[in-house]
Formats: structure tokens, C-alpha cells, sequence
């Protein structure tokens, strides 16, 4: 087949993917980006370390993006994240898995890997254009703004890959779904995923603690109880260990109209213990000396308890140990989804044929993280981004192939 002009508009992980993919094949592959480079959602994912995958056992893995991991199935097991591992490596970014079972590059940082990727791309005669915002359509091409005014382009196939909603300094502002319902494309509203929570702390406890981790701890929601840790925050809680509750409580909002997470304080002793050795303590002495001395509980877990459990509790041994291991904490609302990791929603997958074609748009291609699914961060986000746009482009390819 010869080559055929492929635009892809965004330069994130799908969309660098999916040019790697269809300019080896010797399509004529231009990327467009709104932004002044490309993959800065990248570059911040991996300033405190890039999570580019986890080495779980697959199968596992396979179902970690809820409803969608059927949909997603045929292109995560096209590009598994031992193949990730590979391809790293393969522009000499060695990995190792951390305790978590978190897979990270040997140096951490995300910039030499995105390096040597835009490196690859250019040698393989991929154009790369900063600075074009996409806009919309004209009737069958593509409308962008640049720095010259603006530019109409016409290609023989497209593949969107904006991303979400999160972080939309970064360039992924979810301005596409407005033009995509416009053509018709189901498009299920953008949610935060892997976000904080408002809560309604005290004056005085958002002074003395915010910023402060809350470690060794448990935590319950309709996901299920998980270990880490979380950090209080001057409007709520934020971390690992949220992050993995975010979903279930985002959506018990929604449904219910409140939520709480219920936090286990001391997930080494049972509540009979908790009961016997705060009974033991001395009635008229200060609660945070019955909380250390009874439960083992200081500083931050200590006031935590004083801000959130009922007053009438913290007197009766036995309500406090029952509270100590599931201490409720009401939430608000998620944080913004401009501080979200990463964003819920997007194109419905009845909105794609297999080949990731939007069907009432034929041409033009989705994939990354406008598609309607979400995972927990560990690296599942990255690689499903990494699947769905080599999935996209071996669409593309077959597209075009039937057209000949």
C-alpha cells in the first residue's frame, strides 16, 4: 500500500505510539500539538519517578480498568506490559519493579525516554508540529490555529488523541467533546479519577495539620480495604491510598449525594484490644495521652480522631477502639478535575468500531485517554494509553487497506 497522509493530533503517549506504528508501515505521519513540545503530561508523570507500567500477573492487570477491560483487552494484549518493558529498553531505558510492584525506569526521570522516543520518530520521518491547536472541521478536513493564523488540512486518515480533562495547563482541557458531540460522536461527561476530596475540616485542624502524611494505615470503600498512606490537606485528603478509593467514593457521591472513607488508625490490633487497653487508661487524663498510651496513636492520627469522632465517643472505651478502626471521614466532593491524575469518561466505546473508528466520523480514529475508561494509578494509566494507540493505528492501517 503506498503511503497515505496520516494526521494525529496530540502529542502525548497515544499519539506518539500510534505515529511510531504507521510510519514504520511508510505512511506520511504528521503530529500535531497544541502545545509549545510534546508530552508534557509525560514529563510531569514522571517527575517524582514515571510509573510507565506494573508487573503484576496479567491476568490481573488485564481487569484493573472496570468496565472497560473487556474493550480494552484486545490492544492490552497486543502491547502487555512486558512489551512495554521492551520498548523502553529498546530506546535504551532499562526498568526495574519496585516493591509495589511499580515498574520505573533505571534513572526515574521521564525525559531521556521521551528524548530518545521523539529521536526515533523524527529518524523514521514522522513531522512533528507544536504550537497547532485543533479547532474542528471544515466539512471533511481539519481546522487548526497556529501561530501564522489559521490552517485548513486535509489527510487520508486522522487519529485523535487529546487526552482528558486533567491537567489542562498541559494541553488535555477536554475542549474535543464539545466538537465531537457536535458531529454526533456519545460522548459520556469527564469526571475527575485518581483525585482528592474536599472535606470539611476545622479552622484549627487545617492549621495544625495540613501537609501532614497519615501513614501505616487502612482504608474502606465500596473498592474494597487497602494499605498506604494519604496526606490531610487544607481541603480534604489526597494520595496513593485515596487515589485507589477515588472511583467508589466519586461515584457513592454522585449516586447518594454523601460518601466517607473509612480509615483503620491502627490495622495491628483488634478492636477487643483497642477496648482493653483504653479501659485501662486513667478516665481524667487527656485524650491524646489515652489515644498514645491506650491505641499507640499520636500526632496527626491523634487529632484526627478529636476533629472527626462524635464527642459522646470518646469517653467510652469501646466506641473509641471501634472508631479507631474505622474512623469515618466525610467527604465533600472530588477536587477539581484540573488536579486530577487523570480523568473518568470520554467517547463511549459504542461510539467505536474494533478498529478504534469513530463510526459516525469514517476516517477519523480515537484513542489514549479520551476514550470513556479509567484505572488506578501504578503505571495502568500510561499503558493502556501505549495499547489503545498502537490498537488505533493497526485500525488505521486496516482502514486504508480496504479502501485500496
Amino acid at each position: 500500500m503506498a503511503g497515505k497522509q496520516i494526521t494525529i493530533i496530540g502529542g502525548g503517549p497515544a499519539g506518539l505510539m500510534a505515529a511510531e506504528v504507521l510510519s514504520l508501515s511508510g505512511h506520511v505521519v504528521t503530529v500535531y500539538d497544541g502545545m509549545p513540545t510534546f508530552g508534557r503530561k509525560f514529563l510531569l508523570a514522571g517527575k517524582s519517578g514515571l510509573n510507565i507500567t506494573h508487573s503484576e500477573d496479567y491476568e490481573r492487570f488485564a481487569i484493573r480498568f472496570a468496565g472497560a477491560s473487556d474493550r480494552l483487552r484486545p490492544a492490552l494484549d497486543a502491547f502487555t506490559p512486558s512489551n512495554v518493558r521492551a520498548w523502553a529498553a529498546g530506546l535504551g531505558t532499562e526498568t526495574f519493579v519496585g516493591t509495589s510492584g511499580r515498574v520505573f525506569p533505571n534513572v526515574m526521570k521521564a525525559s531521556p525516554l521521551l528524548r530518545a522516543w521523539l529521536g526515533r520518530l523524527e529518524a523514521q520521518g514522522v513531522t512533528m508540529l507544536t504550537r497547532h491547536r485543533w479547532t474542528g472541521f471544515a466539512g471533511d478536513d481539519l481546522v487548526f490555529e497556529t501561530p501564522n493564523g489559521r490552517t485548513v488540512i486535509r489527510s487520508d486518515a486522522t487519529l485523535l488523541a487529546l487526552g482528558g480533562a486533567s491537567w489542562p495547563r498541559l494541553g488535555s482541557d477536554g475542549a474535543w467533546t464539545t466538537l465531537l458531540r457536535g458531529k454526533g460522536v456519545e460522548i459520556t461527561d469527564l469526571h475527575p479519577a485518581n483525585c482528592g476530596f474536599d472535606v470539611a475540616w476545622s479552622d484549627i485542624f487545617k492549621t495544625r495539620l495540613a501537609g501532614a502524611p497519615l501513614k501505616s494505615v487502612t482504608a474502606t470503600s465500596d473498592a474494597g480495604t487497602f494499605p498506604g498512606e494519604f496526606v490531610v490537606s487544607e481541603h480534604g485528603i489526597e494520595g496513593s491510598l485515596v487515589y485507589a478509593h477515588a472511583a467508589a467514593l466519586r461515584d457513592t457521591l454522585a449516586r447518594d449525594g454523601k460518601a466517607a472513607l473509612s480509615v483503620d488508625l491502627a490495622p495491628g490490633r483488634s478492636v477487643e484490644r483497642l477496648t482493653e487497653d483504653l479501659a485501662r487508661q486513667d478516665a481524667k487524663a487527656s485524650l491524646s495521652n489515652r489515644l498514645r498510651k491506650g491505641a499507640g496513636l499520636e500526632g496527626v492520627k491523634s487529632v484526627l480522631v478529636r476533629e472527626v469522632a462524635p464527642v459522646a465517643a470518646l469517653n467510652d472505651p469501646g466506641k473509641l477502639a471501634r472508631l479507631i478502626k474505622a474512623l469515618p471521614i466525610p467527604l465533600l466532593r472530588p477536587r477539581p478535575i484540573a488536579e486530577a491524575i487523570s480523568s473518568a469518561g470520554g467517547i463511549c466505546f459504542d461510539s467505536l468500531d474494533r478498529r478504534y473508528m469513530l463510526k459516525v466520523l469514517p476516517g477519523v480514529f480515537a484513542a489514549g485517554e479520551m476514550l470513556d475508561w479509567e484505572a488506578p494509578t501504578g503505571g495502568y494509566l500510561l499503558t493502556a494509553c501505549f495499547a489503545t494507540g498502537r490498537a488505533a493505528a493497526r485500525g488505521i492501517m486496516e482502514w486504508l487497506q480496504a479502501r485500496q
